[in-house]
């Protein structure tokens, strides 16, 4: 009943009064790493390259911004680019860019299956908010593509996402990264087959089973006799787990265990004042300063923890001296997803669905 009463609370909760389609931090994304024919760039690369993980996420903040022309570039441009074509059909490459010999082509045709699911997510999810049916079907479609081609059961877990098609499936056991499994988004394919909701539910022994100090690993090997092996090293990839844990619901299932098993992220913030740029998962021993895009992520999790306020208070001042650059594609992309939903410009209810402030107030 409790539970139930907590998402009431939080889905009445008053939004700011402002103009909801106004998103200055998106238009800022746009203008710096935005390509006229829709893809996102990675300025850091010397082949300025573009990723499917830079594609999905582009999407998901053009839906939360009702940018609508945006979407449909975005969309057209990785489905023309990374997936020959045709989403429905073969899942997009993770990367493209300026090959040694000076043309433009994919470069590493592995997908990236967290990619593949948020761009599912996002399709999903605007053709249930535009009323744009062929969006669903495509997103149906690239999901169970996604299924058949990267779950796997794996003994003493259930069911497992392979990070892609190749180098990930071996003898010894499975590569998986715990950070390409964000719990809300598995909670909405919940309701597309029971398949997800095993997973989502495999996920949450993952997150649970692969951090024994509270701490996210980047990488690890679930083995072929059902243990977890080793993860050590936990940074620019884990970060997001903290993230995602961030952003579930306050009725999501296991939600109030998962974050009190990874406070020690948070306990480490507090002491150092902020992130760390790497922990050793097993250990629980960090080093380094994280860039201001960590302290962008943990802001989601901090604020839903009790105890954190003036970590909270720090983590934005930080941001607000130091932002990140407007073409850091990395920290941009985990600002634009804490602060969005800092502003409360949207929100993942308990099945996984978006709710965003232009649903009822702006066309």
């Amino acid at each position: 009943m409790k539970a139930v009463v907590l998402a009431l609370l939080w889905l009445l909760m008053p939004l700011p009064a402002r103009p909801a389609c106004d998103w200055p931090l998106w238009q800022q994304y746009k203008a710096a790493m935005m390509s006229e024919d829709g893809r996102i760039i990675d300025h850091s690369s010397a082949q300025a390259i573009t990723t499917s993980e830079g594609q999905s996420y582009g999407l998901f903040f053009a839906l939360v911004a009702n940018d609508a022309t945006a979407f449909a570039s975005l969309l057209s441009w990785t489905q023309n680019n990374l997936a020959q074509g045709d989403l429905s059909a073969r899942l997009p490459a993770w990367q493209w860019g300026r090959a040694r010999e000076g043309g433009w082509q994919v470069l590493d045709d592995n997908n990236a299956a967290d990619s593949d699911l948020w761009i599912a997510y996002s399709l999903l999810e605007a053709g249930r908010l535009w009323r744009r049916p062929d969006y669903t079907r495509l997103g149906r479609e690239l999901l169970w593509r996604s299924a058949a081609q990267s779950l796997r059961l794996m003994p003493g877990l259930g069911l497992g996402l392979l990070p892609g098609n190749a180098g990930f499936d071996k003898a010894q056991g499975w590569t998986l990264n715990p950070s390409y499994l964000p719990l809300p988004l598995l909670a909405r394919f919940a309701g597309e087959s029971v398949v997800w909701q095993d997973l989502a539910a495999s996920t949450r022994r993952l997150l649970l089973n692969s951090a024994p100090a509270g701490l996210a690993p980047d990488w690890i090997l679930w083995s072929a006799n059902g243990r977890p092996g080793p993860g050590e090293l936990g940074s620019y990839d884990a970060i997001r787990v903290y993230l995602w844990l961030g952003l579930m619901a306050p009725s999501a299932p296991g939600r109030a265990e998962l974050l009190a098993h990874y406070g020690p992220m948070l306990t480490l913030t507090r002491q150092a004042g902020v992130p760390p740029e790497r922990v050793n998962a097993a250990t629980g021993a960090a080093e380094g300063t994280g860039p201001a895009g960590f302290s962008a992520a943990l802001l989601p999790m901090l604020t839903a923890v009790p105890g954190f306020e003036m970590v909270v208070a720090r983590q934005r001042e930080r941001l607000r001296l130091n932002p990140p650059a407007p073409d850091a594609y990395y920290d941009r992309s985990l600002l634009l997803f804490a602060l969005g939903w800092e502003e409360q410009r949207y929100r993942f209810d308990e099945q996984g669905r978006l709710h965003v402030p232009w649903e009822d107030s702006c066309e």
